[in-house]
């Protein structure tokens, strides 16, 4: 027997996510056909970009190799241990550091600033979309345009198994992380997988089926301003129902790409063992195209975090009072973040895609939801990216900034790699005079 309570739960997190994007009829797959030109119109490939944010801030010491006051190649140099990891993907790497957030006014975090460039704050709606979300609707449709998953501690996943922090798709419509990889798996595979995971999935779709039709026609007597608030809910219904409709319908293309499901999911030691299912169900997402563009929160955008499975005793708030540079618990967690990236990079190297592989065309952006460091003013925001999505970034290399040009000016040059260029993103004229230098893409970064 089915506790309902337990599937009106996982109900809300897919609902909850699925409030953030609208799905079509015509939408495709992300990836191309091994060895092909891409599905999509025309001969180009496919773009997608994944955003990994670590929480507490990304000390510059920490990224930065020793000795590197100025721009310049970052052959022969030796990456800081907390990113050593990454070293055989040095020459896809560049490093950024002197862009600002002081506009998000971070202090603990600057949550939904991170990503949207405006100025953030906990418990404050957002002001407007993400950067994450805006590049998901300019890229080609997928199933799922925008995926975002969240890793904190046992607690805190279990008994807030979606938060909204960082990503939105618009002012006041934040969109929900999955943080219980069994809700994220049922959302994405249940369609396909057999015993209690297969009788949850179908259990909660006749449920979910009902509340639409159920809401839908609770609509009806309410008066037209409320019709039109509630219709929004009613939105959220339709939406993850679709959503799950199209997935079944691709549900032979979706087993080349689930997961194996283990005691990781059910009975995880550790929270790192929930951390590494959830990585794996985002790459899947990627390699199987059902979205291209990611975002992963390493501490969900707060100001807690665990990570109980590197032998951390710490967790929480009192991270963020340690020093980061040559912290051995940091250097735990920075490497333990750089493997997670690494996987991704392997997996998405693996697959061949056009004429050469899906991390050709894929750009991962590497921060912190909270510049560098905790209790900041945001005047520092160094940022890691790996990949050039089809040559559109610089690569192996280290860029110094002057400090004077704003993290939206990096957003802005996303969009431009991705084929939607803007003079800004989510700044004004009147701010920009304050707080932003030039106008445009920043232009170190682009080829």
């Amino acid at each position: 027997m089915f506790n309902r309570r337990n599937l009106l739960h996982g109900m809300a997190a897919g609902a909850g996510a699925a409030l953030g994007f609208s799905l079509f009829p015509n939408q495709m797959f992300a990836a191309a056909t091994p060895g092909t030109a891409s599905s999509k119109i025309g001969s180009t490939s496919p773009k997608r970009v994944i955003f990994f944010l670590q929480n507490q801030g990304f000390d510059p010491a920490t990224c930065i190799p020793e000795g590197m006051k100025r721009s310049g190649s970052l052959a022969g140099k030796k990456l800081p241990e907390p990113i050593r990891p990454l070293e055989p993907f040095k020459d896809k790497m560049h490093i950024i550091n002197g862009l600002h957030g002081l506009h998000t006014s971070p202090s603990h975090s600057a949550f939904f600033g991170a990503l949207g460039g405006y100025r953030g704050s906990d418990g404050v709606p957002p002001s407007g979309p993400t950067i994450d979300y805006e590049l998901s609707k300019v890229l080609p449709e997928t199933l799922l345009p925008h995926l975002c998953i969240g890793m904190d501690s046992m607690e805190n996943m279990t008994t807030k198994p979606t938060l909204a922090t960082l990503s939105a798709s618009g002012a006041g419509q934040p969109i929900f992380m999955h943080s219980n990889p069994n809700h994220l798996y049922q959302m994405l595979y249940g369609g396909i997988s057999t015993g209690d995971i297969r009788r949850q999935h179908e259990a909660k779709s006749t449920l979910l089926n009902q509340i639409e039709s159920m809401a839908a026609l609770g609509a009806k007597s309410l008066p037209s301003q409320e019709r039109q608030r509630y219709g929004q809910y009613v939105q959220g219904f339709q939406d993850i129902n679709g959503l799950r409709g199209r997935l079944e319908k691709v549900s032979d293309h979706l087993r080349k790409f689930a997961p194996e499901v283990d005691s990781r999911y059910t009975k995880p030691e550790f929270e790192t063992d929930w951390h590494d299912v959830l990585l794996d169900l985002g790459i899947s997402s990627l390699t199987s195209g059902i979205t291209n563009t990611l975002t992963i929160g390493s501490g969900r955008g707060e100001i807690f975090g665990s990570w109980k499975g590197l032998g951390i005793a710490e967790q929480g708030h009192n991270l963020g009072h340690m020093d980061q540079p040559g912290n051995p618990i940091w250097i735990k967690i920075r490497q333990y973040n750089s493997r997670m990236l690494v996987r991704i990079m392997e997996k998405l190297e693996s697959i061949p895609e056009g004429s050469g592989t899906m991390m050709d065309n894929t750009l991962i952006v590497y921060t912190s939801n909270n510049a560098d460091k905790q209790h900041t003013s945001g005047a520092n925001w160094p940022v890691v990216l790996l990949g050039n999505i089809d040559r559109a970034f610089k690569t192996g290399c280290f860029t110094q900034l002057d400090g004077s040009r704003p993290i939206n000016a990096l957003y802005t040059a996303l969009l431009h790699a991705v084929g939607a260029p803007r003079d800004r993103f989510n700044m004004t004229d009147q701010l920009a005079k304050k707080y932003d230098s030039g106008n445009g893409p920043l232009a170190e970064v682009l080829t």
